[in-house]
């Protein structure tokens, strides 16, 4: 035995003394840690390891995935905030389950942890169930691809356009320049304008005077015109479609337009068919409806021709119409 290890165990330290028996203890209890639980840790920690490499590299693939198959940055974003959020989740149930076992191994009595952890958990998810809703909500809208950074929508009632996204809220800028931030469990109802294509209807009133058939070719023109030009020739999807008369309100007839374009892009060609719509009514004479004019047309050619018997003679007095003379009942006047 070592000089150093010998004279351990003389004096306090001897074999029958209190301290001896304690160092006695220790060392059995060294060995028992170094033959089992010690390999029982390093498994523990080897798989923790393994999976903590496996889940970078899921979430790094499918980084690389987007970003060599994603047609908008927006979706680039997405998938990496839904990355970070896989990662971060993952490490901390990687860690939480590696702890309990190296407690576990160390003889902690994990019952009283696990029953505050429960207590604490459905505390915490009783006073923040709104944030776990607009996080699960965050996660299924970004799994699902309902809409992307730069997207025009309405949500909530509020229609925009896409600024910025995370798994707790949404950010979207309307028109004039308002800023809405949007918790995502207040979402429900997506409404995509940006994705395939986009319908705008042109209703065109022109007066009841004017020729339908005519009406039509003219704005069958005007919207082929549009449709063919260089400047709207790759905004268009399909040829616009005249319907015909579709009301008649007034003395105006309604003819509805249909422009079918690329999703956002009606507005430019809507009005440039408006202002051609204007300047050619005014070219061909024709008057804008209005269903407030009053015609009566249908009236003077119902009696135009048509022989009306001459008006009789009024007789020179009626009896039956001569007003009495009225006298005074009290006296002979």
């Amino acid at each position: 035995m070592h000089p150093v290890l010998l004279a351990m165990r003389t004096g306090i330290f001897a074999e029958e003394r209190f301290l001896g028996k304690v160092l006695d203890e220790w060392a059995v209890d060294a060995q028992e840690f170094i033959r089992i639980k010690l390999p029982h840790l390093l498994v523990i920690a080897l798989i923790a390891y393994i999976l903590s490499r496996l889940l970078r590299l899921l979430t790094a693939r499918m980084i690389h995935v987007a970003e060599q198959h994603a047609a908008e940055p927006g979706r680039v974003s997405q998938v990496k905030t839904l990355s970070g959020v896989i990662h971060a989740t993952g490490l901390a149930i990687i860690g939480l389950i590696a702890g309990l076992q190296i407690l576990d191994a160390f003889g902690v009595n994990l019952a009283p942890l696990l029953a505050s952890a429960g207590v604490a958990g459905v505390a915490i998810g009783l006073a923040a169930q709104n944030i776990v809703r607009d996080m699960l909500n965050g996660m299924l809208i970004l799994i699902e691809d309902q809409f992307s950074v730069g997207d025009t929508v309405r949500l909530a009632g509020l229609a925009g356009t896409v600024e910025a996204m995370t798994l707790r809220k949404t950010t979207v800028r309307d028109g004039d320049g308002t800023l809405y931030i949007i918790p995502n469990s207040q979402i429900t109802t997506v409404a995509n304008l940006s994705v395939g294509y986009s319908v705008a209807t042109v209703n065109v009133s022109v007066d009841f005077s004017a020729n339908p058939d005519k009406v039509l070719e003219l704005l069958k023109g005007i919207a082929m015109e549009i449709r063919n030009s260089a400047e709207f020739r790759e905004v268009f999807v399909d040829d616009p479609q005249i319907l015909g008369v579709d009301a008649i309100k007034g003395s105006e007839l309604i003819f509805p337009v249909v422009f079918k374009t690329l999703a956002t892009q009606q507005y430019a060609p809507v009005r440039e068919f408006r202002r051609r719509v204007r300047l050619a009514l005014e070219e061909q004479g024709l008057l804008p409806g209005d269903p407030n004019r009053v015609f009566n047309t249908f009236l003077d050619k119902a009696t135009r021709g048509r022989n009306l018997p001459a008006a009789e003679a009024a007789p020179e007095h009626d009896p039956t119409t001569l007003k009495p003379k009225e006298g005074n009942p009290f006296s002979s006047e």
